[in-house]
């Protein structure tokens, strides 16, 4: 598969965590300039240009799952992101795991919630790793008519203890 996921600057990329129905204030995750509190393939496969986070390439396959992940860990939260998808050819596929954690064997691969990006599975909740399945999402052809092809999406993701919405350009695809 040759696609390009761009995660947008800083501004965008914001974090606010809570507990119950505390809110703290928004904190950014991502400074737009640099990798400082994230870890990944940032030779190979993560770049940022442009203040944006951008993995994959239109010029060469991606061989396997990669996953850029915070140093920092977050329970409950509400991450708000803008994301554009592109891509030339085969499973243009990806999304953004969360309540996650790296495996050893691959050490390539994650285990846990994926708010996913792409082909048929624009905006739902699907397991990586342990069920390897879709746990719920809207159907594909009400989803496609929410998004921008080729161009800047809103996603936003709110986990609140076992309670997890998925929204896509401010439509709710997953209540789980």
């Amino acid at each position: 598969m040759k696609y390009l996921l761009i995660l947008s600057a800083a501004a965008t990329v914001t974090l606010a965590a809570f507990s119950g129905d505390t809110y703290r204030k928004p904190e950014r995750i991502f400074d737009g300039k640099s990798f400082k509190g994230w870890e990944g393939d940032t030779l190979k496969t993560w770049r940022i240009e442009q203040g944006a986070l951008v993995g994959g390439s239109l010029q060469t396959k991606v061989p396997n799952n990669d996953f850029l992940c915070t140093k920092r860990s977050y329970s409950d939260f509400v991450l708000k992101a803008k994301f554009k998808l592109v891509g030339t050819e085969g499973f243009i596929n990806s999304g953004v795991q969360f309540r996650s954690k790296r495996l050893t064997n691959p050490s390539y691969e994650m285990e846990g919630y994926q708010a996913d990006l792409g082909d048929k599975y624009w905006g739902s909740l699907y397991d990586e790793s342990r069920r390897n399945k879709t746990l719920a999402g809207k159907p594909a052809e009400e989803v496609a008519k929410l998004l921008k092809p080729n161009d800047w999406n809103d996603y936003e993701i709110r986990a609140d203890k076992r309670h997890i919405v998925l929204k896509i350009n401010g439509v709710t695809t997953v209540d789980y």
